[in-house]
């Protein structure tokens, strides 16, 4: 994946056919790809540096980041209020109480990190100031406090 757009020439280049990089997009794009069809749970398992296109070796004006990402797109039923995408937040509820039930399924412990989608973490930030929402981490395992 890359967040800086390939100009055609790089785009048509056999030599970054063969290296897999023409193909690149922005990873929402890729995301949107598989929820479009049909992929109800995504998880971004890990995101790393791969290659960079520079002006000096290659035909673009500006140098292009271009990042390795590991998928797990799980088929299942699509959620009414959109797909989950993990991208490794993590919720911390930090408050008085033994823990905090938000209503819609999803109970924080006090001061145990429960792995939340983005849509979660974004809902939970609403819920409480003693809630903390990590930034996405690009690694996601499947939670758990070990």
């Amino acid at each position: 994946v890359c967040e800086t757009p390939m100009n055609e020439t790089l785009r048509n280049d056999e030599r970054l056919r063969a290296l897999c990089l023409s193909g690149s997009i922005p990873v929402k794009e890729y995301i949107k790809m598989l929820t479009d069809a049909g992929f109800g749970t995504i998880e971004i398992r890990a995101r790393r540096s791969y290659r960079v296109l520079s002006p000096n070796h290659y035909p673009t004006d500006e140098l292009i980041h271009i990042e390795s990402i590991e998928i797990a797109a799980i088929k299942d039923p699509m959620p009414k209020d959109g797909p989950c995408v993990f991208t490794g937040k993590t919720a911390i509820y930090y408050g008085d109480e033994e823990f905090i039930d938000d209503g819609k399924g999803h109970v924080l412990v006090q001061n145990q990190p429960l792995a939340v989608c983005d849509k979660t973490a974004a809902a939970l930030s609403g819920v409480s100031e003693q809630i903390h929402i990590s930034e996405s981490t690009w690694h996601y395992n499947g939670g758990g406090c070990c």
